[in-house]
């Protein structure tokens, strides 16, 4: 299988094409809704909210975590720039307590604030932009639509543990026959994970990347904190152990001042 180009960084825009069917074939193995029940089952009781609470999932990509979230009794708000999966999401339903918007998560509806018993932030969907004074605006975002006392729960890659587990190279079939391969870059200095990948198949030869900033545990604590978010508990990924040197994921769990 021919390689990617010679690396070279993705735009740094890339988030806003990024996200569309490619992506849903890209990342296909990782869609299983068996899985998707035992994340949002975990998310539950991490919560401890009861029926009716308000929840944003954002982004919430083609909605498998929101969908499950209403099925779970909370009233939801899904929101995410990405046209064409907003558009996936709707298709799997909408209701009363579910609802879903296109929107960018620096700029939230300014009717939200004080919104929401819970912000959910899943998938390593955080990290995106080109400056991590976005991240910082991201993160106020959040906290200025919780309630005083509401709880943003962060789920992502961790710098410290992906780079214990470092994969330059990975590739996987998707169900329609569809080579993916992914080469992997870390810049130290920038902690940005860049990803390139290739896909081959019938009717399919096509070349694109994107990136993601990693942060620590203590870092991403700090910049919650700098928001009015105190991390209260950070577990290993969507497991009940605590994380760990070589957690390659880490979900935390912060509570708004006041």
């Amino acid at each position: 299988m021919k390689k990617p180009a010679a690396h070279r960084p993705p735009a740094a825009d890339w988030w806003q094409r990024y996200f569309d069917a490619g992506y849903l074939r890209e990342y296909e193995p990782m869609f299983d809704l068996t899985e998707d029940r035992r994340q949002v089952a975990r998310l539950v009781e991490v919560l401890g909210l009861p029926s009716g609470a308000r929840v944003l999932d954002c982004p919430c990509g083609q909605g498998r975590h929101a969908h499950l979230l209403a099925e779970a009794g909370f009233d939801v708000d899904g929101v995410d720039y990405s046209a064409p999966l907003i558009q996936t999401a709707r298709a799997r339903g909408v209701g009363r307590t579910l609802r879903y918007r296109r929107g960018d998560m620096r700029r939230l509806p300014a009717g939200w604030t004080g919104r929401f018993d819970a912000v959910v932030n899943l998938f390593t969907s955080f990290g995106f932009f080109a400056s991590p004074a976005d991240d910082a605006i991201v993160l106020r975002e959040f906290a200025r639509v919780l309630r005083p006392g509401g709880v943003l729960l962060w789920h992502g890659g961790d710098r410290d543990g992906v780079m214990a587990k470092f994969v330059a190279r990975d590739w996987w079939t998707t169900a329609d026959g569809t080579l993916v391969a992914q080469e992997r870059h870390f810049d130290p200095l920038t902690g940005f994970l860049t990803v390139e990948s290739c896909w081959r198949g019938r009717g399919v030869n096509e070349d694109r990347a994107h990136r993601i900033r990693l942060y620590t545990p203590s870092q991403l604590a700090e910049l919650m904190r700098e928001a009015g978010l105190i991390v209260e508990q950070a577990f290993d990924s969507f497991n009940a152990r605590p994380v760990g040197r070589r957690s390659s994921e880490m979900m935390l769990v912060a509570r708004k001042d006041g």
